[in-house]
Parts: structure tokens; C-alpha cells; sequence
């Protein structure tokens, strides 16, 4: 698996995170906040990791920057009594390479291990995307941080103080 990205440090505080439960799917989306959109050149769509279960997170990306995550097929969860990101994390904004680079995308999967892990109030959710490897993470969002391998590659997400899902019928 194999997502290269730009990353850039940011001093600056981190725009908020919205998260919305499809209460008949239990598809779970979060939303970068509109006041971090900064027009950028890059790609625009979406990229699917299909896990091989058959799970699937997707981000979302617009002008090269990821602007959201929707988990559209859960993955068997791995419950942890305790569950922290790590203590440290920079602001950051990453980006896919210039779509002149790499090619404009409109909707791309990749197959990869994914493997998700919560803590025991499902309010901390952590996605491994690939083998595991030595990481540096990164806030792009309030409540959206990303795991960022040596090589410049995804290695996961975070999803912090996400709400609970709502009851399924």
C-alpha cells in the first residue's frame, strides 16, 4: 500500500472536525471544517482502502488535501481498555503530490491491510493502514490526526472524540 503525501507543518491551530452517523448504515463520516480549505493545486475525489476483510475507510480529498474520512464498511474492531494517540503530535496540513505530478484522481482503491482498534467507550478510533512500521503522527483536524511512515506514506488515521453511534433498528 502506498500513499505518498506532503507534509506540511503548521503553527496554527487546527479547524474543527464535524462527524455524522448514517443511522441506518452505521457509515460514520468526518468532516474537516470549511475555515481550513485553502486553495491548493492537487487532486481531487477520493481514495478507497479496502481492507481484506472487505472493510473500507475512504478519504476524501479535495485540491491535494485530505478533507475528510468516512468508514464505510467496518472492519472487525479490536477493543483496548485504554487507547491514547500518541502524546505528541504537530499541526500539520497534508497533501497528496500536485495532480501534475501524480495525475488528477477521481475515485481510487487500494487493497491493504486495515486494522481497527478503539477504546472501550468507542470514543478513540484508530485505523492501521498496511504492516505496522515506526510512524510519526500528525493533526490535521481537531480530532483527526494521521500516521505518517518514514518513506512519506499513510500509515493510519485517528478519530478522536467521535460520538456515539446511534441505535440501529
Amino acid at each position: 500500500m502506498n500513499i505518498a503525501v506532503v507534509v506540511e507543518r503548521r503553527a496554527e491551530s487546527s479547524s474543527g472536525v464535524e462527524y455524522r452517523w448514517d443511522a441506518d448504515t452505521e457509515i460514520l463520516t468526518a468532516n474537516v471544517g470549511a475555515e481550513s480549505a485553502v486553495p491548493s493545486p492537487g487532486a481531487s475525489g477520493s481514495l478507497g482502502l479496502e481492507g481484506t476483510d472487505g472493510s473500507w475507510v475512504i478519504l476524501d480529498v479535495a485540491d491535494g488535501c485530505i478533507k475528510g474520512v468516512e468508514v464505510a464498511v467496518w472492519p472487525d474492531v479490536r477493543m483496548q481498555r485504554s487507547l491514547q494517540p500518541p502524546p505528541e503530535v504537530e499541526n500539520a496540513r497534508v497533501s497528496l503530490p500536485d495532480a501534475n505530478e501524480q495525475g488528477a484522481i477521481a475515485s481510487v482503491e487500494l487493497d491493504t491491510l486495515l486494522i481497527a482498534e478503539s477504546d472501550a467507550a468507542k470514543k478513540t478510533i484508530h485505523f492501521r493502514v498496511g504492516k505496522p512500521r515506526r510512524v510519526t503522527t500528525v493533526r490535521i483536524a481537531q480530532d483527526l490526526l494521521i500516521d505518517i511512515d518514514s518513506r512519506s506514506r499513510i500509515a493510519g488515521v485517528w478519530l478522536l472524540n467521535v460520538p456515539p453511534c446511534p441505535d440501529i433498528a
